[in-house]
């Protein structure tokens, strides 16, 4: 079945091919080269136009060349983020609904674990309507030898298989159970140079390609997806040094200069604040100045692997200056995700065991057998106004910086604020291209679910995107947006459970709860998200390392009302109306702290426990009672805590 799936998606390629897939009037205008550069893990004010203070001139002045999309969307993590990039679908429809599937998800349709043969990727589309496909960098969409880019339309391609690795030759990998692989047009390579660097190697096989084709009259495609910054932090001495000392005022003080910045570039309106620093992450005054110095140095690698990143993309826009290709080049920029604030062994099997192997110290980090992270604080100051970072439903986990030069044309603005997509990158691409997605005559492909940018940046229209509502789902957490509303739901301990509702235009670091002020916006949007997910397949099911946790918390959910009502019970000859009423309450705000009115329902049980506790200090009780009180007490205090989603900040 498998086959002959794939023998129908290629037949429907060739019919486009060769039946006029680019009209008349597309081919009186020359199709552009597309270039799609995508950073691994960079938060949203690294980069010197979006505030930051790393050094990034190249990317700077395509920003200024271009246009800067301030509103622009990935999921919260790495494969599902670039299967949709590729095929401009959802990530369920094309086989990457979860990064890591639990047991029920295993073996459904969409949960495969690599681009599936429902979707065709940009390559497949773009190569079969005459131009030439590059990839270089990471994939991570799929190990064996039918899931990698040379099966999936991708001419020439060096790649990365999972998804990360270490930077350097002989790369650690990120945990046991998924080994470093890279490969060269399909076939794994069994060793690497030993004057290896990711961030270059990625960029000069790019080149060489180029270089190689100068002369050919058919545009190009090329993807060149960097490793950095994702961890391990790695980067040549000489860049870390350009940094030494650099971050050594704390993260708290970078934080605010980095959003002072986003305002005086205009990538944020004045009207929005800075919320309060996250109470859960350390103050950078609390640190000994042995952690200062570390965590300081964490930062300057990181810093060091974008500045590199950027000298590297500068290469590539020369050459194809030299060559006179960069004016009808149209050039993608993106992160895709936040940055990563969770520490290294929250990879799978990445335990202390295979983490104590690697050399930490100050003077040996950012070496090759060295495993330093990003951690929290660094994460929160890049995201900035933008609440928490990778693997949160949160804007600091999926508003990413975004850049895009049209080809050929100046565009109108240098910002645009309205929302924008990943899954809206490949309808655009075609769009520019003048070519036809293949689902348009075989409905065995899944269709795009993306908008075109192609009218925008062709000065068309003023608007990006119109006003239908985006949802997605990864892990267990939801999101939807529609116009200024951004619906979420995410379980514990990413946070309490409930639906949220949000004013993103007004309040991007989502620190104002409206779903009880406006329920039937909240309501109307959980409706549309409930249709998204019976059109895409979502087999919901929280994520594997987090699943325990949940049902924990509805298994002591239920216990705690059983214990309460058995209380009520042996004491039913004895309980006045006021301690009726209050078991009653009790029982009210267990079942609320599993809605929209998490909050109310926590106070209101903490008053209720500090109550408790009184009583039974002023006044003598059974040793029963006493022990249910305290059990009870202990217990509802451990899920507020899980609720709140301070078990998973406090392992930071």
């Amino acid at each position: 079945m498998r086959i002959l799936k794939a023998l129908a998606t290629a037949l429907a390629l060739f019919t486009l091919a060769g039946t006029g897939a680019v009209t008349a009037a597309e081919s009186a205008q020359v199709q552009p080269n597309i270039l799609l550069i995508v950073a691994d893990d960079m938060g949203y004010t690294d980069l010197g136009s979006f505030g930051g203070e790393i050094h990034t001139p190249n990317l700077n002045r395509l920003a200024e060349q271009g246009l800067r999309l301030t509103n622009f969307h990935t999921l919260p993590t790495c494969a599902p983020t670039r299967a949709v990039l590729l095929t401009g679908t959802d990530n369920h429809i094309a086989g990457l609904g979860s990064q890591l599937n639990s047991a029920k998800q295993q073996g459904q349709p969409g949960y495969e674990g690599h681009l599936n043969n429902r979707v065709v990727t940009a390559a497949e589309i773009l190569g079969a309507s005459g131009y030439r496909t590059y990839m270089a960098g990471k994939w991570h969409l799929g190990h064996e030898v039918s899931q990698r880019p040379a099966k999936r339309g991708f001419q020439e391609t060096f790649a990365l298989l999972p998804g990360g690795a270490g930077h350097f030759a002989e790369p650690v990998a990120l945990h046991p159970a998924e080994p470093v692989e890279y490969s060269r047009n399909g076939k794994t390579l069994g060793t690497l140079p030993e004057d290896f660097y990711s961030t270059r190697a990625y960029t000069e096989h790019l080149m060489a390609w180029l270089e190689r084709d100068a002369n050919s009259q058919s545009p190009f495609f090329a993807y060149l997806a960097y490793t950095a910054p994702h961890d391990p932090l790695h980067a040549p001495q000489a860049y870390i040094d350009k940094y030494k000392g650099h971050y050594d005022a704390g993260y708290e003080v970078l934080r605010e200069q980095r959003f002072i910045a986003l305002k005086v570039s205009g990538v944020l309106p004045e009207s929005v604040a800075l919320p309060v620093w996250p109470r859960i992450i350390p103050r950078w005054a609390s640190l000994s100045a042995e952690e200062k110095a570390l965590s300081s140095r964490n930062m300057e690698i990181y810093a060091a692997m974008i500045d590199y990143m950027d000298e590297q993309i500068g290469r590539v826009f020369e050459l194809l200056r030299q060559q006179g290709q960069l004016d009808n080049t149209l050039v993608v920029f993106m992160s895709d995700n936040g940055p990563n604030g969770l520490p290294s062994t929250t990879y799978p099997t990445h335990d202390a065991e295979y983490h104590a192997q690697f050399d930490n110290r100050l003077q040996n980090v950012g070496r090759p057998s060295s495993f330093p992270s990003l951690a929290a604080g660094w994460a929160t100051a890049s995201s900035a106004a933008l609440s928490k970072f990778k693997g949160f439903i949160t804007e600091g986990g999926i508003r990413t910086p975004a850049i895009v030069k049209p080809p050929s044309v100046q565009p109108a603005a240098s910002i645009n604020s309205d929302y924008v997509h990943v899954a809206d990158w490949l309808p655009t691409f075609l769009d520019l291209a003048g070519v036809h997605h293949p689902s348009t005559t075989d409905d065995s492909i899944a269709a795009l679910r993306g908008s075109s940018l192609a009218p925008f940046l062709r000065g068309k229209t003023t608007k990006l995107n119109g006003s239908k509502s985006r949802a997605f789902e990864v892990h267990g957490s939801r999101a939807i947006f529609k116009g200024k509303w951004k619906a979420t739901q995410a379980p514990p301990p990413f946070s309490s459970g409930e639906w949220k509702l949000f004013n993103i235009h007004n309040d991007p670091s989502e620190s104002i709860n409206l779903a009880h002020k406006e329920p039937e916006n909240l309501a109307e949007l959980i409706a549309e998200h409930e249709v998204y997910e019976k059109e895409v397949g979502v087999v919901y099911d929280a994520l594997p390392i987090v699943k325990p946790i949940h049902d924990a918390l509805k298994i002591l959910q239920w216990l705690i009302v059983a214990a309460i009502f058995w209380s009520m019970f042996l004491q039913r000859h004895h309980m006045s109306p006021a301690r009726i009423g209050y078991s009653l309450l009790q029982i009210v705000c267990l079942v609320g702290l599993f809605s929209a009115y998490f909050n109310i329902a926590g106070w209101a049980l903490i008053a209720g426990l500090l109550t408790e506790v009184l009583i039974l200090m002023r006044k003598p009780a059974c040793a029963s009672k006493v022990c249910l009180s305290l059990v009870s007490c202990t217990v509802l205090l451990l899920i507020l805590i899980i609720k709140s989603g301070y078990l998973l900040i406090f392992s930071l």
